[in-house]
């Protein structure tokens, strides 16, 4: 029976078709294998640049913190002393002379009382503080102005001065005797150097 080529032959094929029956299996089974393999080294991939760009997200996020701090520290003015400069000395000025313009009128139009005494104490007050605001302007002009321009208001300031004493003393004669006299004088004093420091001042001053 054994000998028997038929029986050979079937046996030999039916073993061939067996063999071949478990070889596509056993390939679908790596296959399927390093598929998995591929689908999980491919998942911890993506979970690795997930968390790459989590991190990354995170740094992002910090960084454009920083910058809208910087930012808003670059928008928020500094406690600079050029931010004065936004006012120049001559207005800065001008302002304190109106101010103590608004001050001496004030003090003139409000005296202790309505006698000659009191209203000439009232005008040597208001003289001590427009000649004090005089001279401070004249001395922030010497700084200012170059030498040649400082020469020239220097003696224009001479003559302004001889003129001052001439006009108030001219005013004053008319009272010449009575106690109105030093009023007037002291009155006419005070009037024209309040004038003279607003001049320099808008004239001169930067």
């Amino acid at each position: 029976m054994i000998n028997n080529p038929k029986f050979l032959i079937g046996m030999l094929t039916l073993f061939l078709v067996s063999l071949v029956a478990c070889n596509p299996s056993d390939e679908s089974s790596a296959i399927l294998d390093n598929q998995s393999e591929k689908n999980n080294s491919a998942q911890n991939t993506n979970d690795d640049a997930s968390l790459v760009d989590n991190k990354d997200a995170s740094s992002n996020g910090k960084t454009d913190k920083e910058n809208d701090e910087t930012d808003e520290k670059a928008e928020t003015p500094s406690n600079n002393p050029d931010k004065e400069n936004s006012a120049s000395l001559k207005e800065v000025y001008l302002q304190k002379l109106n101010e103590t313009k608004t001050e001496m009128d004030k003090l003139r139009d409000n005296p202790e009382d309505s006698s000659t005494y009191a209203l000439k104490n009232v005008e040597s007050e208001r003289f001590d503080v427009w000649d004090e605001m005089l001279n401070e302007v004249y001395g922030i002009l010497e700084e200012q102005l170059p030498a040649n321009m400082m020469g020239q208001l220097r003696q224009e300031q001479r003559d302004w001065i001889e003129n001052r004493d001439n006009t108030a003393k001219e005013a004053s004669i008319k009272y010449a005797g009575g106690t109105m006299e030093q009023l007037e004088y002291v009155a006419v004093m005070n009037h024209l150097t309040e004038e003279r420091t607003f001049e320099l001042v808008r004239e001169y001053m930067k």
